[in-house]
């Protein structure tokens, strides 16, 4: 009798799926995502599993205690500027910390959120936007700085709702995708929508105008329509068309062919002190950073000679003040950072939570991305674009919208969590396979 338990349960353990490696020993999962069959060993041994990624937690605790430091001392000096008014010298690291706390308490707001609340809420987040980012265009609405109009001013902070679009067209793409599972291989029908979507927010954000910010939000909704399985063929043709879009754009803007210019040559005579000049000066302070750096508060760049050094340029001040290792550590934990957050998307597919997924993958689109483009202009490698270094710059946007945007995450990695525990979800947070 006792030998014919196992068989009997190994019968039962293979109509169900799930098979024994050994009496005691552990089972193989097997968990269908989009067609296709994940397996994941569990063990029957008790395991403690955290409710968040404590060391995510600890990563960008870090990041964000990094980024004050560098806010200050980048921006100290700015005090003897005559443009910004007599401020004090803690001005913008005051404004900074305020933005920080209010960006906290957002984001432990939104991490309540169960991910299929904001499925349900995608279309209207992304009407919102569109809203905001055309009231940003309205004379006597929008705040215009250096040429662009791009803030609505909200007493304590001036938003930028071109950082919201980037969630927004996460989390309307990710929805788009399990809506429309059926026909992500018909190419058309699968991208004319979303690409509409796309069209008209790139339309909005090119009026400020702010092309980075349509760069970033284009390559996230081609991610996505990727991640969430359109095929080779039609992932290529995007590519090209958006590509060509974008040769279209720069090429009928003699500024922005300028920008292109002093990028190839950005110390040639005509160049240096116009449109090379903030790339030139860039390059000075990473090799004023030599090795180790001046140390920190050390920059001399900082001091009037770098243009906006606390905000898009802040990777040339920690290049100089910690030369090489400290940028090779800040890209090590961007690296990281993105990874484990592509990695948390997986693990929702596997649990066939499609749409959260989707969510954290896209977002992990975003931050790489815009950490590449940031870093890549900062030392010269891309031509010098309108984009913050998340989680680093000084911004009250940005670090409003990455901060609501890690705390999505971490709700994606706690739903996955109870999932793995065997816990059930709430009945608001049910409901996510492909309809």
């Amino acid at each position: 009798m006792s030998m014919a338990t196992p068989n009997k349960t190994s019968g039962w353990l293979e109509r169900l799926g799930l098979r024994g490696r050994e009496p005691g020993g552990a089972l193989e999962l097997p968990v269908r995502s989009a067609g296709l069959e994940y397996r994941y060993t569990t063990s029957p041994r008790p395991v403690t599993i955290q409710s968040v990624d404590q060391t995510l937690l600890g990563v960008l605790a870090g990041i964000l205690a990094w980024s004050l430091v560098m806010v200050y001392s980048a921006s100290i000096a700015l005090a003897d500027n005559p443009r910004f008014g007599g401020i004090s010298n803690e001005f913008f690291l005051i404004r900074h910390a305020v933005s920080m706390i209010v960006a906290l308490v957002a984001a432990i707001a939104v991490f309540q959120i169960p991910m299929q609340t904001w499925r349900a809420s995608a279309i209207w987040l992304l009407l919102g936007t569109l809203a905001l980012l055309a009231l940003v265009l309205v004379p006597g609405l929008g705040i215009s700085v250096n040429g662009a109009r791009r803030w609505l001013p909200l007493g304590v902070m001036r938003f930028q709702p071109s950082e919201l679009a980037k969630l927004a067209v996460v989390i309307y793409a990710a929805d788009y995708m399990v809506r429309r599972m059926d026909v992500r291989e018909d190419f058309f029908r699968a991208v004319a929508p979303i690409g509409a979507a796309v069209g008209l927010i790139g339309f909005l954000l090119l009026a400020e105008p702010d092309m980075g910010a349509f760069v970033v939000v284009a390559v996230i909704a081609v991610g996505i329509l990727f991640l969430g399985g359109v095929n080779l063929r039609g992932f290529l043709l995007m590519l090209l068309v958006l590509g060509l879009a974008f040769m279209f754009i720069i090429w009928t803007s003699p500024w922005r062919r300028d920008r292109i210019f002093a990028y190839l040559d950005p110390w040639a005579e005509e160049h240096r002190l116009g449109r090379g000049y903030q790339l030139t000066h860039s390059l000075i302070a990473f090799g004023r950073g030599e090795g180790w750096g001046v140390g920190l508060g050390g920059s001399v760049e900082k001091l009037h000679w770098l243009p906006e050094a606390h905000t898009d340029f802040i990777l040339a001040v920690i290049g100089e003040e910690f030369g090489l290792l400290g940028v090779a550590v800040l890209i090590a934990v961007f690296f990281w950072l993105t990874r484990r957050i592509m990695v948390i998307g997986r693990q929702a597919v596997a649990l066939d939570r499609i749409f959260a997924g989707l969510v954290a993958q896209g977002i992990g689109l975003w931050i790489g991305f815009q950490s590449v483009i940031n870093i890549g202009v900062n030392l010269g490698a891309l031509p010098t674009k309108g984009l913050t270094l998340p989680l680093m710059s000084f911004g009250g946007s940005a670090v409003l919208l990455n901060l609501v945007a890690m705390a999505v995450v971490l709700r994606v990695d706690y739903e996955n969590r109870l999932l793995m525990q065997g816990r059930r979800l709430d009945a608001q947070s049910r409901g996510e396979r492909a309809t």
